[in-house]
């Protein structure tokens, strides 16, 4: 979770004047984290900070806030403030944003501004020069009156070969999550839908196995194009360039063979069990939409396992 500089970016080049509300703080239950965070602009709005009528009042007010300019910070019980039933008190920060504004956080890796007129606490430049000095960032939180947010980084790297119907399904599924960020490759542009969601980087390649040198060595590869050959030889091409996790859409009979060519070609049967054939949760059933949410009940499982081992290491 981190403050999404591009995703502000695109909505005030679209709209431009856009009111961004942020979860400076909670206590209690709270319908999502600190740091969640929305944009709200006259016709409209994206990402939620929940809560329902939390934020069905959020929106009204920054909409009204939005000709003023003018930023806020407001704190609302949930039970007796909204008559839900949360028990919780949530600290919302609205700031309101155009093109000149906007030009002023370029370059910054965390960004921090009171919500009052206070001076830069010590304890918060402490957290602006870990991030710049270690590239530690911070949570987001609140410190003595300033709000301290990460720039948002995809952390999790996806490439998914292929823009066929479950190609398709799993950009529509996974494009929402804040944390990955979306390469897409297929053999033509005119494999692509018309419009391709912004934020997803959509290449066409007459030879796609050639780009896998191009990807990270910790990206997670799903593979279902159109031919039986351009799967075996992104499979191929992955397994020689290293990944973190790869999944291969197909039968039983079709990973049979694969894994036999794929011996055949030098790689060994601990390597090739490393590829996930078929992708997603069988249970599921086989309709696109069904093996993208499997996917991505996949794809989090595994973001998760990786934070809370991460936050095992720093205990």
């Amino acid at each position: 979770m981190g403050f999404d500089l591009d995703e502000l970016r695109r909505a005030v080049a679209t709209h431009g004047r856009v009111a961004r509300v942020v979860i400076a703080g909670i206590k209690g239950s709270s319908p999502r984290e600190v740091g969640a965070a929305m944009l709200v602009w006259d016709s409209g709005q994206s990402g939620t900070i929940g809560g329902g009528a939390l934020e069905y009042q959020t929106v009204a007010a920054a909409r009204k806030a939005l000709s003023a300019g003018r930023d806020q910070l407001s704190t609302h019980a949930l039970g007796p403030d909204l008559g839900q039933c949360c028990g919780g008190r949530v600290t919302l920060w609205r700031e309101v944003y155009n093109a000149g504004r906007l030009a002023e956080l370029k370059d910054q890796p965390v960004i921090a501004r009171p919500t009052d007129a206070s001076e830069r606490p010590l304890a918060v430049s402490r957290l602006l020069s870990r991030a710049r000095c270690e590239g530690i960032a911070p949570e987001p939180q609140m410190v003595q009156g300033w709000l301290v947010e990460p720039v948002h980084r995809p952390a999790l790297p996806v490439w998914i070969w292929g823009a066929g119907h479950v190609g398709r399904a799993l950009v529509s599924v996974l494009k929402p999550l804040p944390d990955v960020a979306l390469t897409w490759v297929d053999t033509g542009a005119e494999r692509f839908p018309d419009t391709v969601p912004q934020g997803v980087t959509a290449i066409p390649a007459a030879q796609p196995e050639f780009l896998m040198a191009h990807a990270p060595r910790d990206a997670h590869h799903l593979i279902l194009t159109y031919s039986h050959t351009l799967d075996l030889a992104l499979c191929h091409a992955a397994l020689t360039r290293g990944f973190d996790r790869a999944g291969l859409i197909g039968s039983a009979t079709k990973w049979a063979r694969f894994r036999k060519r794929l011996a055949e070609l030098g790689h060994s049967a601990q390597s090739i069990g490393r590829i996930t054939c078929p992708i997603g949760d069988p249970t599921l059933g086989k309709h696109p939409q069904a093996i993208a949410v499997g996917v991505a009940a996949t794809l989090l499982t595994t973001k998760a396992g990786h934070t809370a081992q991460q936050g095992d290491m720093t205990a």
